[in-house]
């Protein structure tokens, strides 16, 4: 048995393209143009590219795209200062401060700053209890992409046995609520959580997002499970050369699973297209028009 290779750059491309015909109509029939805000403090390489990322595909899908780079030893106040200035432009209505921030300031500070009706990461602790409370939120972008790429499976999640592995704000508590959202029966495990393997091997949908790299093998597994990849690992070869892998040791457990995302290639080429949902989403909440549809 050969899992089905989930192609998340395929699905991802779908939804912009789906996007970029919402931002068309509601520029024609409302005269607005969604505009998306990133802050990048420093000069981190892989931030860098993230960041030149979203602003090329928020320009291609019609959006207005907003960069701002402050230097690594920029003072709190002045970040802080810049947020409310975002929060009062009506040309923004998406925020996105780019994580990990220098140890100097306050990440949390910083996120609490940011308009929840802009707060297109959602991280603000306005979003994440509403969507804990299963009200609207702005959800965060990696775990709405990976209900995405599940669904590109399953036509419903409702009454599967679904494990999370990996407690982070920003993608497994999240994900944990989004798939309550969808009556799934979930699973939040971690690193710490007794017999792991045997909690695994009796889910229908596993999510890996715990950061260590081909921690998943092939009896963590059930035949034919969906298993969704949300780890990025670098790993470096004798030769100097790079390459990524992710939370699940993707030959093994690609030869048991029913569907699975590879990495690079899955999870991560949703993110930026759930965070152009996300300020399209924000668009019209802010402006008063119904949800898009999208």
């Amino acid at each position: 048995m050969t899992a089905q290779i989930i192609d998340g750059k395929r699905i991802a491309s779908e939804l912009r393209a789906r996007v970029a015909g919402e931002v068309t109509r509601v520029k024609r029939d409302h005269e607005l143009t969604p505009g998306l805000a990133v802050v990048l403090v420093g000069h981190d390489p892989a931030s860098q590219v993230y960041v030149r990322s979203k602003h090329k595909q928020s320009q291609e899908a019609g959006m207005a795209s907003f960069e701002h780079v402050l230097p690594e030893n920029v003072a709190e106040a002045d970040l802080l200062a810049l947020v409310t200035r975002l929060n009062r432009d009506p040309l923004v209505h998406g925020i996105l401060v780019q994580l990990p921030l220098p140890k100097t300031i306050n990440t949390e500070a910083v996120i609490n700053a940011i308009d929840p009706a802009k707060d297109v990461d959602g991280l603000h602790p306005s979003n994440a209890g509403r969507l804990a409370g299963g009200f609207a939120a702005l959800s965060p972008c990696t775990p709405l992409g990976c209900i995405i790429l599940s669904k590109s499976v399953h036509a419903s999640l409702e009454g599967m046995n679904a494990i999370v592995i990996g407690r982070s704000n920003l993608v497994g508590r999240p994900l944990v609520q989004l798939l309550l959202n969808e009556n799934a029966t979930v699973t939040i495990a971690h690193s710490r959580s007794r017999d792991l393997k045997h909690l695994s091997a009796r889910a229908d949908l596993v999510y890996a997002a715990v950061g260590r790299r081909e921690m998943v093998r092939a009896d963590w597994i059930k035949p034919g499970a969906t298993v969704i990849d949300v780890g990025i690992n670098r790993l470096s070869s004798a030769d100097g050369k790079t390459r990524l892998v992710g939370d699940v040791a993707f030959a093994e457990v690609a030869a048991v699973a029913g569907a699975i995302t590879p990495v690079p290639g899955g999870v991560g080429q949703m993110t930026v297209a759930c965070l152009l949902v996300n300020t399209l989403r924000a668009a019209c909440a802010i402006a008063g028009l119904p949800k898009p549809g999208v």
